[in-house]
């Protein structure tokens, strides 16, 4: 169990700790000299002989260090609210008291300190403050403790209800990836740094590789103490020390507020989607897009919020809300989160966080904010992913889930009613229903197509993806192709996509045009005329044979010379039979065979070196018989 103090400044925090571990808990000079706790103090102590450590984390009580009592409350499983009874409740006694509850601390035990400086009458009248101050909150239950640290009064009471608590404490799942938020780093001689933390989730073991900081530096576990024992390895809920290693690894690359975590876990963030709630004793409303500091486990970052249902928020109101922050952060679901004001002099409120990885775009939406609401209602990712998925156009990312819910792909039990779609960058979850429906839409899209250009084979994939104003990236748009080719409702002709059933057609126009300029083509053989030759506009005349040439009915040899395909195919049996006398055809021996001139006998060369009937070999010609014009002029 780990134990952490709250409470006003001077109200007997650290002496407690002493009474109860037989330990000093301010062991800085500057401490000592002032009376006055300034950082974060850690004692281990058996409540009992026999029993295991429980760990305590000793804050300091005064405003001006409050950002580093909310670094050492995070994970703690029990907070010792203390009061001292010659000033009763205070300023911070409220303020920490309010923290401990926005991190859904699960356990308080009051301790009345200094008993022994006042009288009867005055313990009872604080005692009833801190009532009157519980009643409402989740600690209305919580006991309360009168003693002296100097007399020792009522502390073995406190220790025999800790003993209690810590036999009560639920362990923690060790399930999901390791995470540990950095408190300190030291160097030790003949062993190196060493950091501390609570671990909140997962466990770790000697020899692990572990991601540091918001850069993911690679750093090994040498060797770990849990609850300060030396063990081999170390779970959530205890309070761990971690002698890492690392390439170029220095003490100054290491502070307070960096996350170690599990490689699959490592996903750095500054956009958190939240369930935030505003104190009660605020006195005014919390406005859209309010820069403040953001504590998230031991770290302090500044931001703005952003938010969702609304442009304020009354005070002890909750809202969704998004965190846009300054510096990365690693989080998953249901981490807790504090919110000061700009000038952190004040708490305002705090929440949990539900998506680590939130949207940039359609934040405020309704599908956004129904999934939200199916994150803040359950913890199970199988329990919201119907939801999620329902409420999600271009489905998602099986891997941030996992780092979202700290919940490894491997132990999911996924709904019968969801696939897993394989796409060419990375697998992505839909529902059956939805995947089919996006099927749908592309083939009537592919419809509408032929519809609008019916004189056209079809679109091409990209072509296709814009015409269908589709949001899914590229490669899950691809793979929604692939199946709807694989299952035949839709076709490919080469790069172009089409229905099964669709047949090219000019249009009324362009097939009279046509029916005007085909005479032409026939009666010239192998020299047809150029555009600017064939008496109409140019523009109009040139659009229309190189939609025919889209469509297979000509050939575009070079830029405004179009054939027809049953001269192209002339040309090429020529080709055919001038291989049969010699396998390298020389241009001189194809000129003449069509009765053209050098510069027109080479640019129909070249274009068959593109239809890849032909390879070039410096002047000449071969002829490549695994080519599909070939084959068909030879059969």
């Amino acid at each position: 169990m780990i134990v952490g103090t709250a409470g006003h400044i001077d109200h007997g925090k650290t002496a407690l700790l002493q009474a109860l571990t037989g330990q000093a808990g301010d062991r800085r000079r500057e401490e000592r000299e002032r009376g006055m706790t300034i950082d974060l103090g850690y004692l281990y102590a058996a409540l009992e002989p026999g029993a295991p450590l429980t760990g305590f984390i000793d804050v300091p009580g005064h405003e001006r260090f409050t950002h580093n009592m909310l670094a050492g409350a995070q994970g703690i499983d029990l907070v010792l609210l203390v009061v001292a009874a010659d000033d009763g409740v205070m300023p911070q006694t409220r303020e920490h008291l309010a923290i401990v509850k926005l991190l859904g601390i699960p356990r308080a035990v009051v301790a009345i300190t200094k008993c022994d400086r006042v009288d009867p009458s005055r313990a009872e009248e604080v005692r009833e403050q801190v009532s009157e101050l519980l009643k409402s909150g989740p600690y209305a239950d919580a006991p309360l403790i009168e003693l002296s640290s100097v007399t020792g009064q009522g502390v073995d009471t406190l220790r025999r209800t800790l003993l209690q608590a810590q036999h009560e404490v639920a362990q923690r799942n060790p399930e999901g990836g390791f995470r540990l938020a950095i408190d300190r780093a030291f160097s030790v001689a003949g062993a190196g740094i060493v950091v501390t933390g609570t671990a909140v989730s997962g466990q770790v073991a000697v020899g692990d590789t572990l991601m540091l900081g918001p850069l993911g530096k690679t750093v090994r576990v040498r060797g770990l103490h849990a609850q300060n024992q030396a063990a081999e390895v170390a779970l959530a809920g205890q309070r761990v020390a971690l002698n890492l290693s690392g390439e170029r690894l220095a003490l100054e690359q290491i502070h307070r507020g960096q996350w170690l975590s599990s490689e699959w876990l490592y996903a750095p963030t500054q956009r958190l989607d939240i369930d935030l709630r505003l104190l009660p004793s605020e006195p005014r409303a919390l406005e859209h897009f309010q820069p403040v500091h953001v504590h998230i486990g031991t770290q302090d970052v500044t931001g703005r919020v952003a938010l969702l249902e609304g442009s304020s928020l009354a005070p002890g109101e909750r809202m969704f809300a998004q965190i846009l922050l300054n510096a990365p952060v690693q989080a998953v679901k249901g981490d807790p989160l504090i919110i000061r004001d700009q000038s952190a002099q004040r708490t305002l409120g705090g929440g949990r966080v539900l998506d680590p990885f939130a949207p940039s775009r359609h934040r405020r939406s309704p599908e956004r904010l129904a999934q939200l609401q199916a994150l803040a209602v359950s913890t199970r990712l199988e329990d919201v992913l119907p939801v999620l998925l329902a409420n999600s156009e271009i489905g998602l990312d099986p891997q941030r889930l996992e780092r979202q819910f700290n919940y490894p792909r491997a132990n999911w039990v996924l709904p019968d009613d969801v696939q897993l779609i394989e796409t060419r960058q990375a697998p992505i979850l839909f529902s059956t229903g939805r995947w089919q429906a996006l099927q749908a839409e592309v083939v009537q899209h592919l419809a509408r197509f032929h519809e609008l250009e019916p004189d056209q084979m079809g679109p091409d994939r990209d072509r296709l993806r814009r015409f269908s104003a589709s949001a899914l990236d590229r490669s899950t748009f691809l793979s929604l192709l692939d199946d709807l080719l694989a299952s035949g409702a839709i076709a490919a002709s080469g790069p172009w996509l089409h229905l099964p059933d669709h047949q090219v057609r000019l249009s009324e126009a362009d097939e009279a045009l046509w029916q005007t300029l085909q005479p032409a083509f026939e009666a010239a053989g192998f020299n047809p005329p150029w555009v600017r030759e064939l008496g109409h506009d140019e523009a109009t005349v040139r659009a229309l044979l190189r939609k025919m040439a889209r469509l297979g009915l000509l050939h575009q040899v070079v830029r405004d010379l179009f054939y027809t395909a049953s001269t192209i195919q002339r040309l090429a049996a020529m080709l055919l039979q001038l291989a049969d006398d010699n396998p390298v055809i020389e241009v001189a021996a194809f000129r003449d065979a069509v009765g053209l001139g050098r510069k027109r006998s080479i640019q129909i060369l070249e274009y068959f070196d593109r239809l890849g009937l032909t390879r070039r070999v410096g002047d000449r010609r071969q002829i490549r018989h695994d080519n599909a014009l070939a084959r068909r002029t030879e059969h």
